[in-house]
């Protein structure tokens, strides 16, 4: 028994290091290096910051999300990178939420599998949920807040350099290239993609930004790998050993219906266990045939790409344990409280 559950943890290991790393991982902490390195704190505080309307910063936030096809772990990144830079707690979190759990590539993806009633309550429950995190984390650090953004002096120096923009833009076509491009093909497809955008990403950093900045950006990039990257392997190794531990058999009889007790399930099974972004469609279909609620089906689709175990012990080590521990559960009371009433609709 040990070693089977051994097997099952190097196993997950195995394949999300060959599948993440190099296509999701790699760009995802370049672009949260450049985002600390290249974007003025200026531009994040007006937009994003503590002090910008709440409105109007969680909606850009919850809008831009939508455009980053990211799962749990590869969105923590970008996430603590704009946070680092300077960007408000609501709206770091709500990009946190929002990519992973309904991006567009995996409404797209969920549409195709699970039809457009699945789709449409998706988007909608994790928009709304995204305003009730941002009010959850602001509100919960208002304090701690209030004195960050008090340390970090407006200067009224350039925004960002157009340079920086070109760079920016061309980081994030890397990291969303190989899953829009290559969206049904084999990983090897997707590899070529990636190659192609480093190739092009390599060539114009050399050619435009001097020695100094990107030997900075390399800096950040570094940081956030020291700190969130073996994370990620020792959670993705704990989940695969209880992929291998959870039964099959009580799927109709615990996740049936559109009970309270069935969204909690669900929520939780989504919340531990690591989905990348668009596996969870075929998974929960798969639940779905065996019996699974709609409701319940509706929480694992938002709960299972939004959150792991991996993403809660990287949280807790970039944002700090506090701020997990306000998120993680909020997430699951979220999570239960959609499903429930999702399926008194849907069902």
């Amino acid at each position: 028994m040990f070693v089977t559950l051994l097997l099952a943890g190097l196993v997950a290991l195995k394949d999300y290091i060959a599948l993440h790393v190099l296509t999701c991982l790699i760009p995802a902490f370049l672009l949260a290096g450049g985002i600390v390195t290249f974007v003025s704190r200026e531009a994040i505080i007006g937009y994003l910051g503590a002090a910008a309307r709440k409105i109007s910063s969680f909606g850009i936030a919850a809008g831009g999300s939508f455009f980053v096809a990211a799962c749990s772990c590869t969105v923590i990144p970008v996430s603590s990178g704009i946070y680092r830079g300077g960007a408000g707690i609501g709206a770091a979190f709500i990009l946190l939420w929002v990519a992973p759990a309904a991006n567009i590539l995996a409404l797209v993806y969920t549409g195709s599998i699970l039809g457009a009633q699945m789709v449409v309550a998706r988007l909608v429950t994790a928009l709304l949920m995204s305003f009730v995190v941002g009010f959850v984390m602001s509100y919960s650090f208002y304090r701690e807040e209030k004195n960050r953004i008090s340390t970090i002096q407006m200067s009224g120096r350039q925004l960002m350099t157009k340079k920086s923009v070109i760079l920016l833009l061309l980081l994030i076509g890397w990291l969303l290239a190989p899953n829009y491009i290559v969206s049904h093909g084999p990983y090897w497809q997707k590899v070529i993609v990636w190659a192609i955008g480093l190739v092009v990403v390599t060539a114009y950093a050399l050619k435009a930004i001097n020695g100094d900045r990107i030997r900075a950006w390399l800096r950040e990039t570094w940081w956030f790998v020291r700190i969130i990257f073996p994370l990620l392997l020792a959670g993705v190794f704990i989940v695969g050993i209880i992929g291998a531990l959870l039964p099959q058999e009580w799927i109709e009889t615990w996740l049936g219906g559109a009970g309270l007790r069935q969204s909690f399930l669900a929520t939780m099974i989504g919340a531990v266990t690591y989905f990348a972004t668009m596996t969870e469609a075929p998974f929960v279909d798969t639940l779905m045939n065996l019996g699974m609620g709609k409701g319940p089906a509706l929480a694992l689709l938002l709960t299972g790409p939004g959150i792991s175990l991996p993403n809660w012990l990287a949280i807790a080590k970039v944002f700090g344990a506090k701020k997990a521990l306000v998120y993680i559960p909020t997430i699951i009371a979220l999570g239960t409280l959609v499903g429930w009433v999702a399926g008194s609709i849907l069902d």
